[in-house]
């Protein structure tokens, strides 16, 4: 599959222009009223730095890193969002797909880059957004009981993963990039969370995970999956377009598709 790149060579978010733009002016309105207005400049001096060291944590929120992967994709599964791993465990999944999948979670705090990119590559197949509740985001139920945007994406090979990005106490506004039936990239934005929140990623079982519980992750860079060997509905290796063969052994099967040049769906 051709790499199509849709990167905006951004140092500043484009979700965080107009808080950015606001809050300047405000700043600089407060500032300027109180340096003009009063005699004793102590005041002033103590606001204009508490003012700098807002306006800092708000450019510092809204930075939006410039990341390639660099590396193959094929059945990875990348990081989609800075933060520290707070779940890696089996649970029931009974939004879309009704069965038993691997969730990590990532939960971001206020100092992480809260953009979120896609964790692979693929076609979008889904899209949806629920209203919720607004707790904790790291708690159990936030994955299901708050407001969030759900994604589901088919990788080449044919497997299905769902990235689920979770609001929390703060953070009340979620912006999802995806659109259903187009095609997605590692390295390009899924979405953006305001101030603090999760992203949950489900993957089949049997996936090979590479993280564990307090690790810090960095978006689009670090590898916390790799996806098995795809399988149809008889535990048997699919090899398409040549599913007429799929009653051979496997060992056969192999060396009639590496003879011809035929990549299984792994």
């Amino acid at each position: 599959m051709g790499r199509l790149k849709r990167l905006k060579k951004i140092r500043i978010h484009r979700e965080g222009t107009h808080t950015l733009a606001g809050s300047l002016v405000l700043i600089l309105a407060v500032n300027t009223a109180l340096y003009f207005g009063l005699e004793c400049k102590v005041p002033f001096y103590v606001v204009a730095v508490i003012s700098l060291i807002v306006y800092g944590i708000l450019v510092n929120f809204f930075r939006c890193p410039i990341r390639l992967f660099g590396q193959e994709t094929e059945k990875v599964v990348v990081a989609p969002a800075d933060g520290k791993i707070v779940v890696v465990e089996e649970v029931e999944e009974n939004e879309y797909f009704h069965d038993r999948r691997i969730m990590v979670s990532i939960f971001m705090s206020l100092v992480n880059v809260h953009a979120n990119w896609y964790p692979v590559d693929g076609t979008v197949k889904k899209v949806w957004h629920q209203n919720g509740k607004f707790m904790k985001a790291w708690l159990p139920k936030a994955s299901t009981d708050n407001e969030r945007s759900t994604v589901v994406i088919e990788t080449p090979e044919g497997v299905e993963i769902m990235a689920r990005q979770i609001a929390g106490a703060m953070a009340r506004r979620i912006v999802t990039y995806a659109e259903p039936g187009e095609e997605c990239y590692i390295d390009e934005h899924m979405g953006f969370i305001k101030f603090g929140s999760r992203v949950d990623v489900f993957l089949p079982l049997g996936t090979e995970v590479f993280v564990k519980l307090g690790q810090l992750t960095t978006g689009n860079q670090t590898v916390i999956a790799k996806l098995k060997k795809k399988k149809n509905n008889n535990g048997k290796l699919h090899y398409p377009p040549y599913s007429k063969y799929s009653d051979l052994p496997e060992p056969i099967l192999r060396v009639y598709c590496l003879c011809h040049g035929i990549r299984s769906q792994i």
